[in-house]
């Protein structure tokens, strides 16, 4: 299950802010919240005074940049630093064939009230080839730019109803000046309710739009708010040539819909690859009412607006709410609260490849005047965050890739160089027992993860069937080197049932490319020489080069996307924080 909110264009008829809720903030920035790095920050005293806001965009006539069709716009906000730097915080989807887009995806940011927070919004045109690739992966310097608009947080959230109108500028080159449209703001603060609402919606006898087929209906789901401003909060997939479609689940937050008694707009469009999708039908509908048509099992009927004065016209259309139920999503600190435990296990690679310990080029150099090398900078920064969330603070710690002391080549050897007992104690005990085998076990290869995986996959499965509230996460630090890529992702697949995720920590400066494939962010899950596909994306991918470049902090790196992967497991099985749902 894990995030279906996919964000990539699949021909712009994939569903948008409403299917299975992302479950936690995925952005690698200071501004974006990710409760585990805030419980993690605030354990240490450093409570920041902030607010979290969600932003809306929109945009208005927007520059053409396409020859044969309109733009394909999408929106980038960063916040600029004190030093200049541009550091992003979020993106929205792409809205396909659009001069006016109103995008869904939210920005969230934190509103810290004693800085002046400079928020930098970047338009860009989506270049075709790039329609089915998340847009978290997108490289903006291959995109069309559209132009930029300034504002500061604070001057937002001092308007009366919290929204903002700026003007797009940019540099098209000498002397050219040009209308570059506008762009909207809407600003509201999040709300911290874990109520959510998933309902089964289906039509029919929809209208037919198109000549030579049926039509392809989506619904937008709109909240009302103040001033008649429309805020569209989810959009359901597309479904080809029905006039009596049946939707997947919708699953809207309290803070999409607002309150039970908020009005929805709630449109039924025909699709059209031009970006002018027809409207079918309309209906206005609070969530509150729409539970109340589930349990009378009544229908709706659609009206179209009319163009003069008169009365709305009622269509035979129908909206139906097949199934309505309410419930509490809990979040990854409701878990960790409860007692559920993170156990951490820790696997070094001690191949060839990472060079000769003996000579200062390589990643594993003892070096003489005590100074660390990658491995040990590595286990320091990362020890120190993992260590944080294991309550016992006793890791399983392996090396692989060895030459042990009984001359055999060992892809899962106890880093302790224990024959019984592989449990080594906090940041230190990894430091102790990395030095000694250091001086006791040889380089040598191939690289192969899947022993580990697989060793790790065994312990996980070793406490699921003994129905313990633990959750694993083996962390493998590796020059990124990986001779056994098809066996990796076989282990890989096959643990993606249990309650593991794998934190590859890359260090040095290698191309890390095979890494990047193992930390499926393309939107595309791994899957076996078998043809089976993994059930969620487990592998999150962190090099240490951009830790220490400053790009983004360990804790950033290490924890943006367990979270996820933890709330994705617990999720698809309606596993509750323990002693709930008393919560």
């Amino acid at each position: 299950m894990g995030n279906c909110l996919t964000g990539d264009v699949a021909g712009g008829k994939q569903a948008i802010g409403g299917v299975q809720q992302r479950p936690t903030s995925t952005t690698t920035n200071n501004a974006a919240q990710n409760d585990a790095v805030d419980f993690f920050f605030r354990s240490r005293g450093q409570y920041p005074l902030f607010s979290q806001i969600e932003l809306s965009l929109s945009a208005s006539n927007l520059i053409d940049r396409d020859i044969t069709s309109k733009s394909d716009p999408m929106a980038v906000m960063y916040l600029r630093k004190k030093d200049g730097k541009l550091e992003e915080i979020g993106r929205t989807e792409v809205i396909l064939n659009s001069l006016n887009p109103n995008w869904i995806e939210k920005i969230t940011v934190s509103f810290q009230f004693e800085t002046v927070q400079t928020l930098v919004f970047h338009v860009f045109d989506v270049d075709t080839r790039y329609h089915n690739v998340p847009v978290k992966t997108l490289k903006l310097k291959e995109q069309d730019y559209l132009g930029e608009a300034t504002c500061v947080l604070s001057e937002v959230m001092t308007k009366p109803n919290r929204s903002m109108t700026l003007n797009l500028h940019g540099d098209f080159g000498a002397g050219v000046s040009r209308k570059l449209g506008t762009l909207s703001l809407q600003a509201e603060e999040t709300v911290a309710s874990k109520t959510v609402v998933e309902m089964n919606l289906r039509s029919v006898n929809l209208d037919n739009k198109d000549l030579f087929s049926k039509s392809d209906p989506f619904l937008r789901i709109s909240r009302l708010v103040e001033n008649s401003i429309v805020v569209p909060v989810c959009r359901t997939e597309v479904v080809d040539n029905n006039l009596n479609p049946i939707w997947k689940p919708v699953c809207l937050t309290m803070q999409q819909f607002g309150s039970k008694d908020t009005p929805l707009l709630i449109e039924c469009l025909d699709f059209n690859t031009s970006g002018n999708h027809e409207l079918i039908g309309r209906t206005e509908k609070s969530v509150a009412e729409l539970e109340r048509l589930c349990q009378q099992r009544e229908a709706i009927n659609f009206v179209y607006p009319s163009t003069s004065h008169g009365r709305n016209k009622v269509l035979k259309g129908q909206l139906i709410v097949d199934r309505f139920v309410e419930k509490i999503q809990y979040s990854f600190l409701d878990y960790i609260s409860s007692g559920f435990e993170l156990n951490f296990m820790v696997a070094v690679d001690f191949t060839a490849s990472n060079g000769d310990p003996r000579t200062p080029s390589s990643l594993h150099y003892n070096d003489p005047s005590g100074r660390l090398n990658s491995y040990q900078k590595a286990i320091m920064e990362v020890g120190e965050v993992i260590q944080f969330y294991d309550s016992d603070r006793r890791f399983p710690a392996w090396g692989f890739g060895g030459r042990t002391a009984d001359g055999h080549v060992s892809h899962a050897f106890n880093l302790n160089g224990a024959s019984y007992g592989d449990e080594v104690v906090g940041v230190e005990g990894i430091m102790s027992a990395y030095s000694s085998a250091l001086a006791n076990v040889a380089l040598a290869g191939p690289t192969l993860f899947s022993h580990v995986v697989d060793k790790a996959a065994h312990t996980a499965s070793q406490s699921l069937s003994q129905n313990s509230p633990k959750y694993f996460v083996l962390l493998i630090i590796t020059d990124g080197v990986l001779t056994d890529m098809a066996g990796t992702i076989d282990a890989l697949v096959r643990a993606s049932d249990l309650p593991l995720s794998v934190l590859i920590v890359g260090v040095g400066n290698t191309d890390f490319t095979q890494m990047e494939i193992l930390d499926a962010d393309k939107g595309r899950r791994l899957e076996s020489s078998t043809g089976r596909v993994a059930t969620r994306d487990i592998v999150q991918f962190v090099p240490m080069k951009e830790v220490h470049s400053g790009q983004v902090s360990v804790v950033q790196a290490l924890l943006e996307e367990l979270p996820g992967q933890f709330l994705s497991y617990v999720r698809c099985r309606n596993i509750n924080p323990v002693g709930s749902p008393a919560i």
